[in-house]
């Protein structure tokens, strides 16, 4: 079996008594295309930043690559591409200087023309100054840097912030062409949409914790069920429970809606004897999956 480009193992990281992550275990296969997800704070970018050897871990470790991301670091940033979440490169710089500046770390053959390539896909100037850019101009200059030396890996961490609709659909048509190269993508998003039509497989991240990983196939597969009701007269909500119903929320008209997780007919039985004027079991969307999962 082939060693795991990205080997996470009980890496924990904390900011004095503040806790970054806490024991993530984690393994990304040669040619994944796998998202990290979670809300704000969770540990996406703490868990990214140690895999780039920007802050060191508490305890813990992680290889990329079969390689050390801390003794061997300047080995597998020949080898990885960085699009970090907040795009700033050298301000006083004009794009084509600072290009050449990133490329220059690598030596690749044809850098010039990797340049011109990328820059004509991102419809970016080369000339202007980049203290002149917009936050999505510089995420496209970030980008463009990230694939100049052709990495085997790309770590990204919320790469489409400040790209038009336009520009989201043509990164990640190069993403899927890289990735049919051969190319292993580690993707951090708050987006789920992006998740669903980008990503393979799927880790969840709350609170410094990974609490689940998950094919996104499998996720759509589970019993998870989404469920509205509505009674005849307001009793029925007072004396309605069942087991495997979640975040249940109540609205006007007599109204019940939740998440279910358990056996059709049990809820069926639960809910024999009261009157009801309709019941509806839908399957989830996607974020509403992961949403169970957050608040679980």
């Amino acid at each position: 079996m082939d060693e795991p480009v990205i080997k996470i193992s009980d890496l924990t990281k904390f900011y004095g008594r503040t806790k970054g992550i806490d024991h993530i275990n984690l393994e990304i296969g040669k040619g994944e295309i796998f998202g990290f997800i979670g809300p704000n704070g969770a540990g996406k970018s703490t868990t990214i930043r140690i895999l780039m050897n920007l802050i060191f871990p508490t305890a813990g470790s992680a290889k990329i690559m079969g390689m050390d991301v801390i003794r061997q670091t300047k080995e597998i940033k020949k080898k990885t591409g960085y699009i970090p979440s907040d795009a700033n490169p050298y301000s006083y710089m004009d794009v084509n200087e600072f290009l050449n500046y990133c490329i220059r770390f690598h030596n690749p053959v044809s850098a010039d023309s990797r340049i011109s390539e990328l820059a004509g896909i991102f419809e970016l100037d080369l000339k202007r100054k980049i203290s002149d850019l917009s936050l999505g101009n510089r995420k496209k200059v970030s980008i463009v840097q990230s694939l100049l030396h052709n990495p085997e890996l790309l770590i990204m961490d919320e790469p489409t912030t400040g790209l038009d609709p336009l520009m989201q659909s043509v990164f990640f048509e190069l993403l899927h062409s890289e990735n049919k190269k051969g190319v292993t993508i580690f993707f951090s998003s708050h987006n789920l949409a992006e998740v669903q039509m980008f990503c393979k497989r799927v880790a969840i991240i709350r609170e410094g914790r990974i609490i689940k990983v998950e094919d996104i196939e499998s996720l759509r597969k589970k019993q998870l069920k989404r469920v509205t009701i509505e009674f005849s007269e307001s009793a029925g909500i007072g004396s309605f429970t069942i087991a495997g119903a979640e975040n249940l929320v109540t609205s006007p008209g007599n109204v019940v809606s939740f998440m279910y997780s358990g056996q059709i007919n049990d809820l069926v039985n639960a809910l024999s004897g009261k009157s009801l004027k309709n019941l509806i079991i839908e399957e989830p969307s996607l974020e509403e999956i992961f949403m169970h999962y957050y608040k679980a």
